[in-house]
């Protein structure tokens, strides 16, 4: 992961390339005044071979003031003190030399005329050479960055085009938002159209996955909707108890294949339509699940003992909150063998505690299915329900118990 965004890696590595070549110009332009102090001693020294024997010079001693420049009497005779002077009118350099004679010390005088007058033409090439290599540098400058700008277009484009993608409402269309043929064919048209496919995939997985849901809910529903009138029609005719006891089992069979309908039902939707929002109170869907599981604790002598600590209400799925309960409750009579310890269900602010024991010959069949998170396809399912609704479930089992926690 870059610590940094790619706009602002690009004109980190710019503005390094940048101070390299700032430090290259320092390095030629150092060796240029070099070179020229190299051409104006060799201008000097060719001087002077030209006019050998008369080997002129423009560093000369006197040992009188009568001797000096016109322009350096007036000042010597004014006796100066011992040291160095510069006169930049004359363009002279004048050393007083105590030669032990205080009424005539000696001067040396360095004419530097000739030679500022031979490098001057250097340093105005150098001055010259300096403005346009700043400029260029400038421009160049410049230049990049409106050169970065433009490679980074289509990558900032992309980037907010998937960013303006809302991923929890992603409809048919969003992926033509990327609009890939726009790209050029390099790597960002690459990424480009992958995405693209990747949304138009994702999208036609969504418009399935609704128009299965539509269909299903109304294909799976009628069945069961004709069984229950079919049932209502039997219960008004004479029945023995006999049938009254079969038409019990296929009512609550029904009734369990109406729960697994919409169970799944509301586990395939992408979409929660306002669902996950509601409130509502816990007591009275754990009351529900209670009553209409208790037929699998008939002739197990087990009872239920519901301790409400609380009456808390909470928000989400109350369909999904009621599944939920019924295959814990569900579990929790099926796993109990007769003459057990009463099943405890505990309501608290924020959990469902459901306690059963079981037999000896369950606990390591148990323990190794809790273990891989699941006890039961109802379990799973359950899991599955409490993560849609940001709820957590758990389950733990020891040597005597199985404590199943549901928290929100």
């Amino acid at each position: 992961m870059y610590r940094h965004s790619l706009h602002k890696r690009v004109a980190i590595a710019f503005a390094m390339c940048v101070a390299v070549l700032s430090i290259a110009w320092g390095f030629a332009f150092f060796a240029a005044i070099r070179l020229s102090e190299d051409r104006v001693l060799t201008q000097q020294l060719q001087v002077a071979s030209d006019n050998y024997p008369a080997i002129t010079t423009n560093l000369k001693a006197y040992d009188k003031v009568d001797n000096l420049p016109q322009s350096l009497q007036a000042w010597a005779q004014t006796n100066p003190a011992v040291g160095l002077y510069e006169f930049d009118s004359e363009e002279l350099h004048v050393a007083v030399i105590d030669t032990g004679n205080e009424q005539s010390p000696g001067f040396v005088v360095f004419d530097v005329a000739q030679i500022e007058a031979s490098s001057s033409e250097d340093w105005w090439l150098l001055l010259i050479i300096s403005s346009l290599v700043g400029t260029l540098g400038l421009l160049g400058f410049g230049l990049g960055i409106v050169v970065m700008r433009r490679a980074l277009a289509p990558v900032t484009q992309l980037a907010k085009a998937v960013a303006d993608i809302d991923p929890e409402q992603l409809s048919n269309e969003d992926y033509k938002r990327i609009h890939a043929n726009r790209y050029t064919n390099d790597e960002v048209g690459m990424l480009a159209n992958t995405i693209e496919q990747a949304f138009e995939r994702v999208s036609a997985f969504i418009a399935r996955e609704r128009y299965f849901t539509d269909s299903a809910s109304h294909e799976l529903r009628t069945p069961v909707t004709v069984i229950t009138g079919a049932l209502e029609l039997l219960e008004q005719s004479q029945l023995t108890p006999a049938d009254m006891k079969v038409l019990d089992r296929v009512r609550r069979a029904t009734h369990d294949m109406n729960t697994m309908i919409e169970m799944f039902l509301c586990l395939a939707r992408e979409t929660d339509d306002g669902l996950y929002d509601e409130q509502f109170l816990v007591m009275p869907l754990v009351r529900k699940a209670v009553e209409q599981q208790r037929y699998l604790l008939n002739g197990k002598l087990v009872g239920v003992e519901l301790d409400e600590l609380a009456n808390p209400i909470i928000y989400g799925h109350a369909q999904a909150f009621s599944i939920a309960v019924n295959n814990l409750v569900r579990n929790a009579f099926e796993h109990t063998l007769a003459g057990q310890e009463p099943i405890a269900i505990l309501i608290k602010e924020h959990e469902l505690l459901i306690t059963n024991q079981f037999s000896d010959g369950d606990a390591q069949h148990t323990a190794t299915e809790t273990a891989s998170h699941g006890y039961g396809l109802g379990l799973g399912i359950v899991q599955r329900l409490c993560e849609r609704n940001g709820w957590s479930f758990s389950l733990h089992a020891d040597t005597a118990h199985v404590v199943a926690r549901l928290s929100w």
